[in-house]
């Protein structure tokens, strides 16, 4: 869509956060050398090198670093402008940029999104994704400015609010002992095989803090393996190298649960957690962000448990 900020500083900015042309022309749907033309046009205007490309890897100067800084102003500055001019006709317009964990950006996301968009067609939402620490990091350094996590931030430089509950329960291979059982015990679940996610994932953390409540360190687990997704963990349940925990969200609406894996019941142990919406401290989020957060807000305060979202 067209934007009021200035092209070559779009080009430059993406550069300057990829630290790469390659990666920059891919995001910005160009060739590699119509980037570096932007960027040598740039310099030449300015009268000054923006990037050190000395070594193997690209890296910015000091002049470089300034521009960034008044370039994530401008931007942040001229999308208001966007969506307050727009604002005047009733409608909100412009590039919403947000960040959401794994499982978030899997399994909930797509739908608030399209729900989203059906409201305001003239907005085009942005998404990266990552675990819960990457997130907070892009809400950190403004490469977003909402970011929608599983876990606690765990950084004292942004604000955490809830917007929807989650359980998280074990899964186990449909063919398992554990299938038909009434209750595993935390002795049990200590000497099983278990699948974790990946350090740094919120998932990984909440559940952590819920074993360790009961008895079960991180030290006397049997970690077989670690995985960067969901989808991994379902698949490695299904294949039967061992047991973990999922999102409810996750499994939903998944054909495979009850002839490919199964929810066991663990005794004394339910996982309850809030799923987050994060920005940084400060004034609270403004034009599309605002308007985004009102959202979640909204839909959510009529499923505040995972069991209004089974169906949705």
């Amino acid at each position: 869509m067209a934007s009021l900020e200035n092209f070559r500083l779009i080009v430059f900015r993406t550069v300057a956060e990829q630290l790469s042309f390659r990666k920059a022309a891919e995001e910005l749907y160009l060739t590699q050398p119509a980037v570096s033309l932007q960027i040598k046009a740039l310099e030449e205007d300015l009268g000054i090198q923006l990037f050190d490309r000395t070594g193997t890897h690209i890296a910015l100067t000091a002049a470089g670093q300034v521009l960034m800084g008044y370039s994530q102003q401008v931007g942040a500055l001229l999308a208001r402008a966007e969506d307050d001019i727009a604002a005047l006709s009733g409608e909100h317009a412009g590039v919403l940029a947000l960040g959401a964990s794994t499982t978030i950006a899997q399994y909930v996301l797509p739908r608030l999104l399209g729900e989203f968009r059906r409201e305001h067609p003239r907005v085009y939402p942005t998404l990266i994704s990552g675990n819960t620490e990457q997130i907070v990091e892009a809400v950190e350094k403004q490469k977003i400015l909402l970011g929608l996590i599983e876990g606690p931030a765990r950084s004292r430089d942004v604000k955490t609010e809830a917007f929807l509950g989650d359980e998280l329960v074990l899964i186990v291979p449909a063919a398992h002992e554990w299938a038909e059982c009434d209750g595993v015990t935390c002795s049990d679940l200590a000497a099983a095989p278990m699948l974790m996610r990946e350090r740094g994932s919120g998932t990984r953390r909440v559940i952590e803090i819920a074993l360790e409540r009961q008895g079960l360190k991180r030290s006397s687990m049997r970690i077989v393996m670690e995985l960067d997704s969901t989808e991994a963990i379902k698949s490695a349940v299904e294949a039967g190298l061992g047991v973990g925990f999922v999102s409810r969200w996750a499994i939903a609406k998944d054909s495979r649960l009850g002839s490919s894996f199964k929810i066991a019941e663990v005794e004394g142990l339910r996982i309850r957690r809030e799923f987050l919406v994060t920005y940084a401290k400060g004034p609270e989020p403004e034009g599309l962000a605002r308007e985004f957060r009102r959202f979640l807000f909204a839909r959510s305060s009529a499923r505040r448990t995972v069991n209004a979202i089974q169906e949705p």
